[in-house]
């Protein structure tokens, strides 16, 4: 899964970028120079586990992040940076909300509310464009054809052209899965999930959640398919030079329980509709990343193909009674490792045994 961190420039978001990757394994990509890197989704399930199991291997699931160049209206006609932005399964607007005077904004002063709105509009006119010459082109081939399937894509996108020239990004349309399918391959800007992260100066550190809050159920309130979290990249920045038990002292200086980074990942995976399963043994712990609402049998084929094809059925088992009962004997004699078929419906933090032919 792939989120696109964006934003007007001097926002934060290559420094977020890089703490959240880590600069020595992202790679440029071709000429646009977004850059790319991976992070884990952090998961204190998996310790617990490792610590019952004494695994050779523990393994996290990951997410994908691309640095984007910042959002401008020539950016946004660079066919490299469109196609790539494209890519991406979400996007993750960088906001600035700290005052910096050494840090000038290209408008020359700070205001979040307004910047989400102007990136909005820039991501919208790119819309428009792309919907305007498809339609341009379905007028000229109902002309030459009667085709009941380029009657309702011309109905479509006259409905999206609409929502786009109100302003509206298309994010906010309702449609049915008939019409998502058909609107799908144009990989709308507009359309894609948006996390907004702000961030926060240091002197909102301690007021992180209520500064959040304050957002959330604000101006940022009432937009469908989006989510907001809040980050301070000071903190950050240092909290990643930092080893763990440091880092985590450093936090309670501020009253924080977690990092911006840890909720900004957490914040992602909710966005994208993502959950984790998990598989344990003395091989390997691992977090597996699927949709949520997956029947047993589709899961399984995350963790290989063959799994799927031969599912029989899967033992199934919360991971927490795994931990609290030292392991698969105990569950087993109290009844709490399950047989579930192929249509069960996986639950987050399910630890699972396939059997398979």
């Amino acid at each position: 899964m792939k989120t696109a961190i964006i934003g007007l420039p001097m926002v934060g978001k290559t420094s977020l970028f890089t703490i959240l990757t880590g600069a020595h394994e992202a790679t440029r990509m071709g000429g646009m120079e977004a850059r790319v890197g991976i992070t884990k989704v952090p998961d204190p399930r998996l310790d617990a586990l490792a610590g019952v199991f004494q695994p050779g291997k523990v393994t996290h699931a990951t997410l994908e992040y691309l640095d984007f160049p910042a959002i401008s209206k020539e950016a946004l006609q660079n066919p490299g940076y469109l196609a790539a932005m494209r890519m991406a399964d979400a996007l993750a607007h960088v906001l600035r909300v700290f005052a910096d005077e050494t840090v000038p904004h290209e408008h020359g002063s700070v205001d979040p509310v307004r910047d989400r709105g102007d990136v909005e509009a820039e991501l919208i006119l790119s819309d428009l464009i792309v919907v305007e010459k498809r339609l341009e082109r379905l007028d000229k081939d109902r002309k030459k054809m009667k085709s009941p399937e380029l009657d309702r894509e011309f109905e479509l996108l006259a409905r999206a052209k609409a929502a786009l020239e109100d302003n509206r990004p298309l994010r906010e349309l309702e449609l049915s899965g008939e019409d998502e399918k058909r609107i799908r391959g144009f990989q709308f800007l507009s359309q894609k999930p948006m996390l907004y992260v702000l961030n926060l100066g240091e002197e909102d550190a301690p007021r992180l959640h209520e500064r959040e809050a304050e957002y959330r159920d604000g101006p940022l309130a009432g937009r469908p398919n989006t989510a907001v979290t809040a980050i301070c990249g000071k903190i950050e920045a240092e909290l990643a030079e930092l080893p763990p038990e440091d880092a985590s002292e450093y936090l309670g200086s501020y009253g924080l329980r977690e990092s911006g980074l840890q909720r900004l990942i957490t914040a992602t995976y909710s966005l994208l509709g993502l959950m984790s399963f998990l598989t344990a043994g003395e091989t390997e712990v691992r977090a597996w990343t699927i949709p949520v609402n997956t029947p047993a049998q589709k899961a399984a084929g995350a963790i290989h193909t063959d799994f799927e094809k031969k599912f029989i059925r899967a033992e199934v088992v919360n991971w927490k009674d795994l931990i609290d009962h030292g392991g698969y004997p105990g569950v087993r004699e109290k009844g709490l490792l399950r047989l579930e078929g192929k249509d069960y419906i996986v639950k987050d933090g399910d630890v699972l045994v396939i059997r398979h032919g």
